[in-house]
């Protein structure tokens, strides 16, 4: 099995891309391109590009393709998405509250999916709103750190997954390139050295807000 080079997985992102709005693209591509040239550069007011109509909503498109259940709050993305009205409501709401900082991040719905062995997969829901903000930080913060990813980084990419690691790790052992198994799920760059604070409001509320059976 071909495991995707870097630049590779940055291609097979193309046509997630080619569907955010022209400003949003052009956006990450900025923020990518000041990553690579400047290895130590630190990112400020990241948290007020979290908070721009077009990243939320192209935040709320990426969560309402991908279905999902609703959350402890038990609001669907069908009831979020039944009008223009509804959505633009749901989307304004979002944006206020993070703008004014009063966004917190509620509980996460706890679900128990059986396994092939008999046991149970502990799996956590967030509502529809804190998937929309989740979503809109990772569209932010997403072209900064895969500027920093090296070829043997997998984990949390786009374009790559723990099978693509796993692979990689067979065939370096049927090469006898043993050092080569050390794969990094993070780049070497860190959150704090390339970013400052102010947008972990958000991440620190997600850790915080805690799981409901």
């Amino acid at each position: 099995m071909k495991i995707p080079t870097t630049e590779e997985a940055v291609e097979e992102t193309s046509f997630r891309e080619a569907i955010l709005p022209p400003s949003l693209r052009e956006l990450r591509q900025k923020l990518g391109r000041k990553a690579k040239q400047e290895k130590r550069f630190r990112f400020y007011s990241l948290y007020g590009l979290v908070c721009r109509g077009d990243v939320l909503g192209a935040a709320w498109a990426a969560v309402r393709r991908n279905h999902g259940a609703p959350g402890v709050d038990q609001v669907s993305i069908d009831q979020v998405g039944a009008t223009p009205e509804s959505e633009a409501a749901f989307l304004g709401e979002i944006e206020s509250s993070l703008k004014e900082k009063t966004y917190r991040a509620q509980a996460v719905r706890r679900v128990y999916l059986p396994k092939a062995n008999g046991k149970l997969r502990p799996l956590g829901i967030p509502t529809v709103r804190d998937r929309v903000v989740q979503a809109a930080v990772l569209l932010i913060l997403e072209p900064i750190f895969e500027a920093d990813f090296e070829d043997c980084s997998y984990g949390f990419r786009p374009g790559r997954s723990a099978h693509d690691a796993l692979s990689a790790i067979h065939q370096h052992l049927k090469e006898g390139r043993a050092g080569g198994c050390m794969m990094r799920t993070w780049p070497a760059t860190s959150t704090a050295s390339r970013t400052t604070s102010s947008w972990r409001v958000c991440g620190c509320g997600w850790w915080m807000a805690g799981c409901w059976d």
